[in-house]
């Protein structure tokens, strides 16, 4: 591993939205939001410029998969937001299948054995390591890199996220990791430039990120999330779906809409996405909901949705216990549906409030 030091720069697809058209003669610069469960792992594609953010969960190896199905044979830079799992989870597992030419982290030393290995995999490696601190600017050809966090190391993991702001032209985005809304907040009074077309929003749609101040700084015509079907987390947050489409943002998650791709030539982008999917937002009331959902909840598919209106015709559910009735779900089942805190009963005794995991 070498410590990188230089003089900053001065201070199968389903179309859905065109932004405008873009012009398909330049150089197109293409973002892929890859569906890798509930985990993240961002890839941006110029002609000559590879950029890995994020290398989604351990245990897995569809990073891996993704990047040999867009054809990607070396990565020029990998942006690791902060070392928990679910972002360094495949890291290893890419600077030991292809070449890699510099990694950035914050410099926050996780104690875990995950991220032992990841220094193990570096100092082993001929990759150049930098800590990108607030304020610096990075040029790759057209690509413009901003540094909005973090400004120092930090006891707070998510305080140290590293939030990038990337230009291509006209076009921008925000790629956030799980930065919180104190982090946010010290953004939002930074005085840097943080508008932006496209923002990923933070930790995977919790309700601990995407204030309101912060959203109105950004301003973004669309907003993107990664998180896996049916998470036990609650994630998206109906607080924050509801904050997005209420300002009139259009909301992709992985989750629904599997991989999202955007291509642009600095000037327009379109949107293209792995399926076609609604985003339902709010919590799921199971005494009202529709069948599809109802089937945002875990455990549950088409067959039992439909089991659920049949019962609550003859008898209204008065608690999640009362999921008993239905029949495959036991308590080890109603106690997935609780933790992952999406389902309630109107007037019932469980109130909805997210997982802070």
């Amino acid at each position: 591993m070498k410590v990188r030091h230089f003089k900053l720069i001065a201070f199968l697809l389903v179309l859905f939205i065109i932004f405008p058209a873009i012009g398909f003669g330049n150089e197109i610069l293409e973002v892929h939001f890859l569906d890798v469960g509930q985990a993240e792992a961002t890839l941006l594609l110029t002609s000559d410029f590879t950029m890995l953010i994020d290398a989604g969960d351990v245990g897995r190896f569809d990073v891996i998969d993704h990047l040999r199905r867009l054809g990607v044979e070396n990565v020029d830079l990998i942006v690791i937001t902060h070392p928990h799992s679910d972002h360094i989870g495949q890291l290893v597992e890419v600077l030991t299948i292809f070449p890699v030419y510099e990694v950035w982290m914050s410099g926050y030393e996780h104690t875990t054995p995950l991220f032992e290995s990841v220094l193990d995999a570096l100092l082993a490696s001929d990759v150049i390591y930098y800590e990108p601190r607030r304020g610096q600017v990075f040029s790759y050809g057209d690509l413009i890199l901003e540094v909005l966090n973090p400004t120092h190391i930090s006891d707070d993991l998510h305080d140290t996220n590293i939030v990038l702001r990337v230009k291509y032209g006209d076009i921008t985005f925000v790629f956030t990791g799980d930065a919180e809304k104190n982090t946010e907040r010290t953004m939002v009074l930074s005085g840097l430039a943080l508008d932006a077309q496209i923002l990923q929003l933070g930790h995977h749609g919790s309700r601990t990120s995407t204030s309101s101040d912060f959203l109105e700084m950004i301003a973004p015509e669309v907003a993107v999330y990664s998180a896996g079907a049916q998470n036990i987390y609650g994630h998206p947050h109906p607080e924050i779906v509801g904050r997005i489409m209420n300002a009139g943002i259009k909301l992709y998650g992985t989750d629904i809409h599997g991989s999202i791709t955007f291509r642009t030539d600095g000037k327009g982008y379109e949107v293209t996405t792995m399926h076609h999917g609604e985003l339902l937002g709010g919590a799921v009331d199971l005494n009202s909901a529709s069948s599809l959902e109802l089937q945002r909840i875990i455990h549950i598919g088409e067959k039992r949705a439909e089991e659920i209106i049949k019962l609550r015709k003859t008898r209204p559910f008065t608690s999640l216990d009362d999921l008993i009735r239905v029949p495959g779900l036991g308590k080890q089942r109603i106690a997935d549906i609780k933790k992952q805190n999406l389902a309630f009963v109107k007037g019932g005794e469980e109130q909805y409030e997210e997982s802070s995991d």
